[in-house]
């Protein structure tokens, strides 16, 4: 919630992360000043026409480059991860040019500018939608007087702040600790315990000593632990394997609407949050189809635009859900005017994850948000679904698809004829099964059903060809 105050957010926090420093009574928000970075693309040289731009872009390989963000809407999506992180922000300034500097990433000029601004409005913070170098990160702060931080950091601090699980800790320490290594030298004070505001906050048990080989040793430790828990994730995943039940993956955009589809299929009470990556923890939770199969559905971190390497690596453990799916479920949010951006995000981290062949059925949510009109228009397609998880518009057509589409303990429609003194039988049938239609006559039940294989194999004797 908006109205949650970051002293009792961060008191929550400290509980769930051991080591974590408590804020002083009464204190503020702190105010984030952003800085957004748009980098001209140069004309080729020679050519002298519009018309021959764009035979000479359509002729290179990135002729078919997916829906990029433009820096205005990259900017306002720094607006909104720094709003969850609990910044106030004071001000913005996107900065254009034909290369980055690499001393300051931004140019001097526009520094002193940032500077000036950042001032007049007594930011405390300013916030970068860009990854800085060590030294580029040092040399801004001499020139602004405040704290800089990068869109990475940023992110991390998030997942930091709402890692709830043991295994979520473990992850975003790794991947704070792997993103700070490098960056040690000249902030021995700063690095020495974590706590204090915007990019400080974490998991971590011990404090962070600017000793590379304490942090060394620390990195060693957690991805030993991090193993252990993918050794037990995989024999747990050996165990669900062993039965005929599917799993089924929920993967999006952050703030797409998983965790409000995940609990109107399940049932399930996840956390339903507006801000980013509210989930970070995996879920499993059984859903029964209309087949009468039950499957498993995991509820995932969401994705973003440039998510963290370290993050990706970190949380290879959790994803491998996605990986080992039977079937992906890509919600996206179709109110969003990045609609289309963000789907091509989600499919390059599922790339990485080598995860992008995997079945996938794409599931636009949100569209009672759309105009009444553009919602009538909308049509169902062999790979799209639209629905509305808040609303529960379309989820029976949903899982109808993930019936359809699942091959596992697939299922055949047959006619048995059973005698009624197989109470067992029946009641398998009727528990396991859709069935059509049944009739009595002379002590035997004649049905015509939709059964799984598991349950055909031991109906064998009963059925009709």
């Amino acid at each position: 919630m908006r109205s949650e105050s970051r002293l009792s957010r961060v008191a929550n926090a400290a509980q769930n992360h051991k080591g974590s420093r408590s804020l002083p009574a009464g204190m503020r928000k702190e105010r984030a000043f952003l800085v957004g970075l748009d980098y001209r693309v140069r004309k080729p040289k020679g050519v002298t026409s519009v018309a021959a731009a764009a035979r000479d872009a359509a002729s290179t390989p990135h002729a078919n480059a997916q829906p990029q963000f433009s820096a205005e809407e990259s900017l306002d999506e720094l607006r909104d991860l720094a709003i969850s992180a609990g910044a106030e922000i004071v001000g913005d300034i996107l900065q254009h040019r034909d290369r980055p500097d690499p001393a300051t990433l931004i140019g001097k000029g526009k520094l002193e500018e940032i500077a000036g601004a950042a001032a007049s409005s007594s930011a405390d913070i300013v916030l970068f939608d860009h990854d800085l170098t060590a030294s580029q990160q040092r040399n801004i702060e001499k020139l602004v007087n405040a704290r800089v931080i990068d869109r990475t950091q940023l992110i991390l601090d998030i997942f930091a702040t709402h890692a709830r699980t043991r295994e979520g800790q473990l992850q975003v320490e790794l991947a704070q600790l792997e993103y700070m290594l490098p960056r040690l030298t000249g902030r021995g004070a700063e690095m020495s315990q974590l706590g204090g505001g915007i990019g400080t906050r974490g998991p971590g048990e011990t404090q962070l000593e600017t000793d590379r080989r304490k942090i060394h040793r620390r990195i060693r430790h957690l991805q030993q632990q991090i193993e252990n828990v993918r050794r037990i994730r995989a024999q747990q995943r050996q165990r669900r394997e062993s039965v005929p039940v599917a799993t089924v993956a929920l993967v999006g955009y952050t703030n797409a609407g998983k965790s409000t589809l995940f609990n109107a299929l399940t049932k399930a009470a996840v956390l339903e949050s507006p801000r980013m990556f509210a989930t970070l923890d995996p879920t499993l939770r059984s859903v029964t189809l209309p087949s009468k199969r039950k499957v498993l559905l995991s509820d995932t971190v969401g994705f973003i635009r440039n998510l963290p390497h370290t993050l990706v690596s970190s949380f290879r453990a959790t994803l491998e859900e996605v990986q080992r799916a039977s079937l992906v479920l890509h919600v996206s949010d179709a109110s969003s005017p990045l609609s289309a951006e963000q789907d091509a995000q989600v499919e390059e981290v599922l790339k990485e994850l080598e995860a992008g062949d995997k079945r996938k059925l794409h599931v636009k949510n949100k569209i009672d948000l759309l105009p009444p009109k553009q919602r009538d228009s909308l049509l169902d397609d062999s790979q799209t679904i639209h629905v509305s998880a808040s609303k529960g518009i379309g989820l029976t057509t949903l899982l109808d698809r993930i019936d359809q589409a699942l091959a596992e303990d697939a299922t055949t429609r047959v006619r048995l004829r059973v005698p009624q003194n197989e109470g067992k039988a029946l009641a398998l049938l009727e528990a396991k099964s859709r069935i059509y239609s049944r009739q009595y006559a002379d002590g035997v039940v004649e049905l015509e059903a939709e059964v799984p294989e598991s349950v055909s194999r031991k109906m064998r004797q009963w059925l009709v060809n």
